[in-house]
């Protein structure tokens, strides 16, 4: 075969295996805007698109259901514990049976569950001494996973306190992300690995089946100790969570420290992650001790392999769950059509909407293409307030006087729909209330916009992000 023939089954090839793909997105993608995204781009650029649907146009996240159905015993646990545990008749949760918290309720599979604690955690200074602190009393086991976790002076000094407690006796086990952490180099896993501490990559075992999935991503940031006493939120371990990195400079971050039934929602999230990253199932305690601040709590956990929206719904539910306001502090702004209709009809209807997001960014695409949705939802008179003070990267949501939610899911696609997240509920107007003085603070350091993008001084900002707009399915 001569050269020029080569290339013209090369080229030929690559035509059909885009219609191929072309058709499969149609089929597969998740929103009508993916598919159509998918189809211009495979048929414009084939040669380009091809390679990139390999990594990214995956729907599911295969074997993660079936990983589900194992855990039987850990979901009757669960579901039994929350069933004890069922929120008091005076409550927010009992009075709303039939609407708001009630679909929370069937997005994360089991009931609101009382008899817990919730602790806000403002940055990290405040989040580390608190996990330290844990770590440092737990007596049977540790199970931590992050996004992030960086071989810089955090994450070392994370390392001695997990390997301390592995030489008292004390079962450590740690999920990362191969993305988020991307970096880190074998020396640390060795390190931890020598030390007894079990640290696995979440994608490891999958081989084959989930080396181009790295569009799929386990964004979620959770620690639990002893089953009694759980931690989620945005923060992950690495210098910059401390405000150490001077690019960022103070870096605002929330985490919840948690107590009660709540806990054990925490704990069957990890417990799935890890079946599903090992193969193995966890002799874990499902019963941890009844809070006497009696707080009633949730936890929800969106994730690609969910078979409604999860995260999008999250998001829905609460905008249109508010009366009085809705509250969002997000570090990016990608929403999809849904939720972008519901924080308009929430402005419309008189409900006070605020999107608190960070004056700068730190992925410049996603920076981009919220700025193409900012006028969008202005028009109908929602607030777009930009964190001055640092870096934001907190993901709190308020709604009313008595909804508060704290976690690692963002207001963009990428979090509703291809990565696996969670986020800890309050229904609950003591922690509402100090969830509100907390962005109440956030605000007062913020500037609200009042510049459409077609006024915006900077000529690259004015035309780059209707562009980066076209790229909101996948960011």
């Amino acid at each position: 075969m001569t050269e020029n023939e080569f290339l013209f089954v090369l080229y030929l090839g690559i035509q059909i295996v885009a219609v191929l793909f072309a058709l499969r997105a149609v089929k597969t993608a998740r929103t009508p805007q993916g598919s159509v995204g998918w189809v211009v781009f495979l048929f414009a650029a084939p040669h380009i698109a091809v390679p990139i649907y390999l990594f990214l146009g995956h729907k599911r996240y295969p074997g993660y259901i079936t990983a589900r159905r194992e855990m039987h015993r850990e979901i009757a646990s669960l579901r039994a514990l929350t069933a004890e545990n069922a929120p008091r008749r005076t409550s927010v949760a009992a009075e709303d049976v039939g609407g708001r918290v009630a679909a929370f309720e069937r997005l994360s599979g089991v009931p609101v569950s009382s008899g817990n604690a919730v602790c806000l955690l403002i940055d990290g200074q405040e989040a580390f001494t608190a996990l330290f602190a844990a770590i440092d009393a737990a007596q049977n086991y540790v199970l931590m996973q992050f996004y992030t976790i960086a071989d810089d002076s955090l994450g070392r000094e994370m390392a001695q306190h997990l390997i301390a407690r592995v030489k008292a006796g004390v079962r450590v086990l740690v999920l990362y992300d191969a993305l988020g952490s991307n970096g880190l180099p074998h020396r640390y896993l060795q390190s931890l690995r020598s030390g007894g501490v079990d640290i696995r990559n979440f994608h490891a075992i999958r081989h084959s089946r989930s080396r181009l999935q790295v569009n799929f991503r386990n964004h979620r940031k959770i620690v639990v100790v002893d089953g009694d006493v759980a931690f989620t939120g945005g923060v992950n371990i690495a210098d910059e969570y401390m405000g150490r990195n001077p690019a960022f400079g103070h870096w605002r971050d929330t985490m919840v420290r948690v107590e009660g039934p709540v806990v054990a929602q925490l704990q069957f999230v990890f417990a799935e992650d890890w079946l599903w990253s090992s193969g193995d199932r966890l002799d874990l305690d499902w019963a941890p001790r009844i809070a006497r601040e009696n707080m009633n709590a949730l936890v929800i956990a969106p994730g690609p392999a969910d078979s409604l929206e999860t995260g999008a719904l999250y998001f829905v539910n609460a905008i249109s769950a508010a009366k009085r306001r809705i509250w969002i502090a997000s570090p990016y702004f990608v929403p999809d059509i849904d939720i972008l209709t519901a924080l308009k009809l929430a402005a419309l209807r008189g409900v006070e909407v605020r999107i608190l997001v960070p004056e700068t960014g730190d992925h410049w695409l996603v920076w981009l293409a919220a700025f193409a949705h900012f006028d969008e939802v202005r028009h109908a008179g929602v607030e777009i307030w930009r964190y001055r003070d640092g870096f934001m990267h907190q993901k709190v949501l308020l709604v009313d006087d008595d909804i508060a939610s704290v976690g690692s899911v963002n207001l963009d696609n990428r979090s509703c729909r291809l990565n696996f997240e969670v986020t800890l509920m309050a229904f609950d107007a003591g922690f509402s209330a100090k969830v509100e003085a907390m962005l109440t603070r956030d605000f007062a350091k913020a500037i609200k916009l009042d510049i459409y993008l077609t006024k915006q001084p900077s000529f690259v900002l004015r035309n780059a992000a209707p562009i980066a707009r076209l790229f909101a399915p996948i960011l």
